[in-house]
This record gives C-alpha cells, structure tokens and sequence, in this order.
C-alpha cells in the first residue's frame, strides 16, 4: 500500500511536467497576451485600460510594450506581438499594413480628425490656411520649423512629402522638425504662455483641444489630411490563437465622450499608468460593461 502510495505521488508531479515537455502549454502561458501601442495620449489611455480589463474580469497577464509606429506594426505583421492598438486607416498607417497578414480586429473609434495646428490666437491674427504657413511674417515668427511627433507617424510622412512641397513650404523655408508627442504638447504649452507663434500636429481623439485653444488649419489647396477611422490591427492567426481577447476587442468603442475623460483621468494622476487606467475603470463600470462577456 505504502509503494502504491508512494508511486501515485510520483506520477502526481511527473505527469504535468511531461505534458508541459510535450508541447502542452500551461494556464500561465495560455493567458498571456502582448499589446504594442505608440506613445500617444489616446492610444496609451485605452490600452492600459483595456489592459486593466483583461487582467481583472479574464485573468490574463498583459505584456505591454511602447513602439514607434512602422517598428509597432512591423512586430505584430511578424508575430512577435499579438496586437497593435492604434492604426488609422485607410490613409495614415495604410503603408504599413499593405502586403502583410495583418487583420483588422475591431474599428473601437469613428473618424478620427487629423491636420496642422495653431493656437487660436495665431488664426485669429489671420493664420487660419496651410497657404498662410508660407507667409514671410509668419516664416519668420515660426523660426522656418513645424514642430512634429514621431518620425514614423503617418502624419510626419504626409506632412513632409506632401504638405511642404504641394504648399510650396519647402520654398518658403519651412521645415519639418521631428520630436514627439509629448515634446510637442510641451513646446505648445510653452508657445500659449507667451503667445508665441508655433504649428504643431493635431488629431482627434487627443485632450489636447480641451486643454488648449486650437484650431485645425484649412487644407486651402489639394486636400492631403482625411478622416481615418481607428483600428486594433492583428497578427495572422491571432483570431484562432486569442478569441476570448479578440472577441472583447470587437466589442471596444470610444468616443469623445468616453475617451476624453479617461485621458485626462492618467495624465493628471499622480499613479502608475495602469493603476491609473484600472482606478478610472473601477469608477466608470457603464463604459465597459457591455463589452466584457
């Protein structure tokens, strides 16, 4: 009976260990899902919470990694991540997406607005057009530079090979200045203080309209900025690999309304990012209730 005993203990430990060993992946590795995203306002509001909601209503473990656009899509169309959390489609991340396995997941925002900003003060001294951007005086004041995000934005590259040159920008020396989204909203604010004139990158959803008083400038000649609406764009396969992730994410939907709030939520806390997104979860339990099982 003792050996008996003892032999049932044995297979007890083997036998999940050998199952592992074969191929059989355990509860651990079954729940793991790897989100990328680019550093900007939005995308990082709603993918911390929609982190958050996956760790506390399915019990996943959440791998999150920030990444400039191209390098972002690029992991996920060769399966190093699971999903891209931000792609502005069909004109402004479309480059990036075309002939790969990519899958669109779920559209979670309708029409996103993009294009070149001022500040109000700017538009109501009479700078309200692209075309105006090519103005001596206003060269001037500008210090000849747009002030830009990420290099590999879709914005970045419309601006530099379309806008400079179908405005005739190039020729009034205006350049395009890469930085970031944060370094830019930075440079604005800095800009508003003493009503420097400055052009940044502009696109709703972003809080940056309800902290500052902006204005979109006209497309006076050929119309480059379009509305995108917004994608979780996926890996091949990851529908047959994640379902329970990818049918929450086809259930996700935001608006100014929902977005607005949870953005400036994570920027004003003092917390973490997640804990942040998770606090404003545990208090808004309508937004997202309909879209968990």
């Amino acid at each position: 009976m003792k050996k008996l005993l003892g032999l049932l203990i044995v297979l007890t430990v083997l036998v999940p260990s050998t199952l592992m060993a074969n191929g059989q992946k355990d509860e651990t590795q079954s729940k793991t899902v790897n989100l990328v995203y680019a550093n900007w306002e939005e995308g990082v509001a709603w993918t911390y919470f929609l982190a958050a909601v996956l760790e506390d209503e399915y019990g996943y473990k959440v791998n999150l990694t920030a990444a400039d656009v191209a390098p972002g899509i690029s992991s996920v169309a060769a399966g190093d991540q699971d999903y891209f959390m931000e792609g502005w489609l069909p004109t402004l991340h479309g480059v990036y997406t075309e002939g790969t396995d990519i899958v669109k997941i779920a559209k979670i925002y309708d029409k996103g607005i993009t294009g070149l900003i001022v500040p109000k003060y700017m538009a109501d001294a009479g700078v309200t057009k692209l075309s105006d951007l090519a103005k001596p005086e206003v060269v001037k004041k500008l210090d000849g530079k747009i002030t830009g995000i990420d290099a590999g934005a879709g914005m970045m590259i419309q601006t530099a090979e379309e806008v400079i040159p179908e405005y005739g920008l190039d020729k009034a020396g205006i350049e395009l200045i890469p930085s970031s989204s944060p370094a830019m909203l930075a440079a604005i604010e800095k800009a508003f203080k003493n009503e420097d004139y400055i052009v940044g990158m502009g696109w709703q959803p972003h809080s940056m309209f309800g902290r500052f008083d902006l204005v979109i400038l006209e497309q006076d000649g050929p119309v480059i900025f379009e509305s995108n609406d917004i994608y979780i764009l996926g890996r091949s396969n990851v529908e047959e690999d994640l379902p329970e992730v990818t049918e929450f994410f086809k259930n996700v939907h935001w608006t100014n309304e929902t977005i607005g709030p949870l953005m400036v939520y994570i920027a004003d806390s003092n917390l973490d990012t997640l804990d942040a997104a998770r606090e404003w979860k545990d208090a808004n339990p309508e937004v997202w209730q309909d879209w968990v099982k």
